[in-house]
């Protein structure tokens, strides 16, 4: 049972979009949920971990690539999708340096079935620290909707702090998709929780530049 109202929840969501019409910004400003936590000791509790692919694609500008086979290269020059060869990926050489600067640079990565079982040995550990590791992706999947299916899918994990934020849309999305998509998080957010309510402190939604909103 949800403790918020989604007629309230849309109140907040149509001021929160009025907020950054009023001072508009030359880029599309994300809009986050942020969660804060109680009753829970990051220590000795079991942290949890949780994805969920939203209805509507909060980050269209995420960035990706792909660690791809020859087959998955030509199919990412055809969506105009960055991608990275096996040569590519020893050219790195293990190097922890570069590896993170990898990490750095995309949000999500993509790779090949066949290469899968290949990147620990090709990249070491890097990407996995980063909580980066690769979605696979097969011959028969349909790698755009593939792309759209990474891009849409939010992960809450509890790591040492208490408080968490996951993007779950942006400024030029519609109230009525907003509201759809932080519905979603923020059940299955409580879903995830030990004590479900009564592990929430705090849910505030924000845009990058915006100030927070409280949901609860």
């Amino acid at each position: 049972m949800s403790k918020i109202a989604v007629s309230q929840v849309r109140t907040q969501l149509n001021d929160l979009l009025k907020g950054s019409q009023e001072k508009k910004r030359n880029f599309y400003e994300t809009v986050e949920l942020q969660i804060g936590l109680k009753n829970y000791d990051p220590q000795r509790d079991k942290r949890f971990s949780g994805t969920i692919k939203l209805p509507h694609l909060p980050r269209p500008r995420m960035s990706m690539v792909i660690l791809a086979d020859a087959a998955d290269v030509d199919r990412a020059k055809l969506i105009e999708l960055d991608f990275m060869t096996v040569e590519d990926l020893k050219k790195l050489n293990k190097n922890k340096k570069l590896v993170k600067k990898l990490a750095k640079k995309y949000n999500a990565f993509l790779a090949s079935e066949a290469l899968i079982k290949q990147i620990p040995r090709l990249l070491g550990p890097g990407l996995s620290k980063a909580g980066k590791f690769p979605t696979p992706v097969s011959h028969g999947d349909d790698l755009e909707k593939k792309v759209i299916e990474v891009k849409s899918t939010i992960k809450f994990q509890l790591k040492k702090v208490l408080c968490l934020g996951v993007a779950i849309g942006h400024i030029q999305m519609s109230e009525d998709q907003l509201l759809a998509n932080v519905m979603l998080a923020i059940n299955f957010l409580i879903s995830l929780l030990k004590k479900q309510w009564q592990n929430v402190k705090s849910l505030h939604v924000k845009t990058t530049m915006g100030k927070p909103i409280r949901l609860y």
